[in-house]
């Protein structure tokens, strides 16, 4: 009888460390997806000595600012595109890139002195630039059901904290280059960090649009809120200063300093940018408009619209992960030749008007964009004196943005006429292509001789 009274006594003592160990697996269970997705991400945003140098943190604060973006993209686009009569939309967004444009003359000659003022405070001007979208997200909430004209002065303050932001990261990559990194591959390293988290973010986004329109804009808050703590944890040397001074680049007589000074690298190769800039902002509101009126056989507006948006966002994608794997030596090289294929495919498209023909020159001009811009970057990068390089990124984002709001112009003001669009698309892609090609490959030329290493 004892035996049996020991037996039962054992078993009861072993029964809660059973359980506890039972509790503890099922735990492990539950957290394996987030807590081994997380290890998995830290280990790829690290991965190369981008962890010691500080710029796996840069890759995953940009992740965040692409998914706070596209939060508030999704947001608007129902209230700007779908949700009001045809014309009364083109009103809505003319009045948009109205309010764009104004406000970015105004601040094209402010923002690169301004952000020479503070070269102490990068981490506080990124985490700032956060944190002013987060409460601009909050004011959009309560007006984005109704679609009151209060939209647009936030949506502006959202776009000009968004470029802030760019800018700053711009000028602080070249601070956190693990060692044997180039500057394209870096570049293309956060920025595949914005665009992937894009892609995860955009689906929750729409989710939550389904709940209420405003709750993507409480999620991009969130989000912004994120950012502005990870920005103040970025490295010591980011905000570090030495031997910086404000922007005098007066090598050829200007009274102001100028974009014309700092060589025909970077010259030309904002031109080039210029044009993709504005065959992106075309396209955007070309199409917006003429797949809504005339969709792609047997689909709705809004599903002709993303199958679009899907096909440049792939080639964005794509060329992000090129540019990161690109062995090149020459941007020159590489700006002229994108521009040659994205002229060739819009002349196509135009000759060949049709619904498979759209989604391929999408998927072009984003793969070639983004080879182009993250050629540009390396060439400001690599030819701009560090104490003046922030000034040089406000200043190229700056006309960047404008030639994305007179491309966007040029679409809502044509007729919805898709041969006629793509012609008009071929023309500026071959504005730009004109206008670079002979100094880039002259540039390109010239550069031949060693020198530090950009791609």
């Amino acid at each position: 009888m004892g035996h049996y009274d020991g037996v039962a006594a054992a078993s009861s003592s072993e029964e809660p460390g059973r359980l506890g160990r039972a509790g503890r697996a099922v735990g492990r269970a539950l957290h394996l997806p987030f807590t081994g997705t997380a290890r998995g991400i830290r280990k790829a945003t690290h991965a190369h000595g981008a962890g010691e140098s500080g710029l796996g943190k840069l890759i995953e604060l940009h992740a965040v600012n692409g998914a706070g973006d596209v939060m508030i993209t999704v947001a608007l686009a129902s209230t700007v595109f779908f949700s009001v009569p045809t014309d009364e939309a083109r009103g809505r967004v003319a009045l948009y890139l109205a309010v764009t444009m104004a406000p970015f003359t105004l601040l094209a000659p402010v923002i690169g002195p301004l952000l020479d003022r503070i070269p102490h405070g990068r981490r506080a001007a990124m985490a700032g630039a956060m944190l002013t979208r987060a409460l601009l997200a909050l004011t959009m909430s309560g007006a984005v059901a109704t679609g009151g004209l209060e939209l647009y002065p936030a949506a502006l303050g959202v776009l000009v904290a968004s470029k802030a932001y760019g800018v700053v990261r711009s000028a602080v990559v070249p601070r956190l280059l693990p060692p044997g990194f180039s500057l394209v591959k870096a570049n293309s390293r956060v920025t595949l960090a914005g665009l992937l988290a894009t892609g995860v973010a955009a689906p929750i986004g729409i989710g939550l649009q389904q709940v209420g329109p405003q709750w993507p804009l409480y999620g991009a808050c969130a989000l912004f809120i994120l950012g502005g703590y990870w920005a103040f944890t970025m490295p010591p040397k980011v905000d570090s200063a030495k031997g910086e001074r404000k922007a005098h680049m007066l090598t050829h007589g200007e009274k102001k300093p100028s974009l014309r000074t700092v060589g025909p690298s970077v010259l030309h190769g904002l031109q080039a940018n210029a044009a993709f800039r504005a065959l992106s902002g075309f396209l955007i509101f070309f199409l917006a408009f003429l797949l809504r009126e005339h969709p792609l056989p047997g689909q709705s507006a809004a599903v002709s619209l993303g199958i679009v948006g899907v096909a440049a966002g792939v080639g964005n994608a794509l060329g992000t992960a090129v540019g990161a794997w690109l062995k090149a030596r020459g941007p020159e090289v590489i700006i002229a030749t994108v521009q040659a294929v994205v002229l060739t495919a819009a002349i196509t498209t135009a000759a060949f008007f049709g619904a498979g023909m759209v989604a391929v020159l999408g998927a072009t001009a984003g793969l070639c964009q983004a080879l182009a811009k993250l050629s540009l970057d390396a060439l400001i990068q690599r030819d701009v004196p560090e104490e003046v390089r922030t000034s040089a990124f406000a200043r190229s984002e700056t006309l960047l943005q404008m030639a994305w709001v007179v491309g966007g112009a040029i679409g809502i003001a044509l007729p919805l006429n898709g041969t006629l669009g793509m012609s008009v698309a071929a023309g500026i892609v071959a504005l730009g292509f004109l206008t670079t090609i002979r100094g880039l490959l002259d540039a390109a030329r010239r550069s031949s001789t060693p020198r530090a290493r950009v791609a």
